[in-house]
């Protein structure tokens, strides 16, 4: 699945941005992704292998309506760092969420 190696740098950004927008958070050692593009699942994996970590798992989670005639498919992906100082999670710490921006507990 995955082809090509995203440098660090930049999976860095990206994953920063993702935590800012409230799609990333930590839940204790697991990161989780959510999303309804499968495409930018597919980065987040790139992301997390360029930075050291193993991707784990992605599941469909639920159709929610966008709009008045259309249903999409939100996907959460999940993914472990095994180095527990990594600087990802620091960010979150700092500019993150504990829910994501599709959770309904908030």
């Amino acid at each position: 699945m995955l082809v090509m190696r995203m440098l660090p740098p930049i999976a860095r950004k990206k994953m920063q941005t993702w935590i800012r927008s409230r799609h990333l958070i930590f839940s204790e050692k697991l990161l989780i992704f959510e999303t309804f593009d499968y495409s930018t699942i597919e980065r987040f994996e790139e992301c997390v292998i360029s930075l050291g970590g193993e991707f784990l798992c992605v599941h469909p989670l639920k159709k929610v309506w966008r709009g008045n005639h259309r249903k999409v498919i939100l996907y959460q992906a999940k993914a472990v760092f095994n180095n527990l100082n990594n600087p990802i999670k620091q960010y979150w710490y700092e500019n993150g969420s504990h829910y994501t921006r599709f959770d309904e507990r908030c």
